[in-house]
């Protein structure tokens, strides 16, 4: 026997309803292009070492530890673009970094960890064998300290008599083209360390390692009252972005 219910405009009306309250099926979403990304990168990274990368690649490394699920390629570039150089991306202020759209504290903190691994690494060389034996690695450690900084700092590097590190201390910051610096505070604190000699350096936040006539007149004036007192002066190096100079070599005492 036929059901009446199924065939009256009441269970059409219903079956209308039900079947309108069910969405059409949508198509797949398309997988976005990133995905995997990630995973090729780093084994890329691992099988052909930083050399292998291009900075932009190597800083999508970083952000990847701070921003979660997302590309991070056009950040990458973006900073890039804005300060130059990985290590000039690695070693900008805080302040200049945040005004970037997608930069939060969570990327500069993990940005502040490679810049200290960096130089606890390269301090941690310079330390293994005597310094005038081994000045490469005494720049590439300078240059990883001082040459992003944009303030000027005069940094000391203190030696015993076979030339090692006693200790490496930055006496004074300043301004963009100026920090103080006091003779007598220098070659008081190599007398305190016990230090035979020691290296000085500063840095030019310009980029130019160009020594200025005051750099000059200082760095006679500390080696002629170190001398007095059994305190050599090896070397003042300034350091740029863009390189570094010897006042050693430059012929400037």
């Amino acid at each position: 026997m036929a059901n009446c219910f199924e065939e009256s405009p009441l269970f059409e009306l219903l079956t209308l309803e039900a079947d309108a309250s069910v969405p059409p099926p949508q198509p797949p979403r398309p997988t976005p292009h990133y995905w995997g990304h990630r995973d090729r990168l780093r084994k890329r990274f691992l099988e052909g070492g930083a050399a292998s990368l291009p900075d932009y690649e190597l800083l999508e490394l970083v952000l990847f530890r701070a921003i979660a699920r997302r590309d991070v390629k056009p950040l990458a570039k973006q900073l890039l673009a804005r300060f130059g150089s990985f290590g000039e991306v690695m070693n900008a202020p805080r302040e200049r970094l945040l005004e970037v759209e997608g930069v939060t504290e969570a990327v500069v903190t993990e940005f502040r960890i490679v810049q200290a691994a960096a130089l606890r690494t390269a301090q941690g060389e310079v330390k293994k064998r005597p310094i005038l034996a081994s000045m490469s690695t005494v720049l590439d450690y300078l240059r990883s300290a001082m040459a992003f900084e944009d303030r000027e700092q005069f940094r000391i590097l203190f030696l015993d008599r076979r030339n090692k590190l006693i200790a490496d201390e930055v006496q004074s910051r300043g301004t963009v083209d100026h920090t103080s610096v006091y003779t007598r505070e220098v070659v008081k604190r190599a007398l305190e360390l016990s230090a035979s000699a020691i290296i000085l350096a500063h840095n030019h936040p310009s980029g130019d390692p160009t020594p200025s006539r005051a750099d000059i007149d200082m760095t006679r004036e500390i080696a002629e009252v170190g001398q007095k007192l059994g305190v050599t002066v090896h070397d003042h190096i300034i350091l740029g972005r863009d390189g570094h100079l010897s006042l050693k070599s430059f012929g400037a005492f």
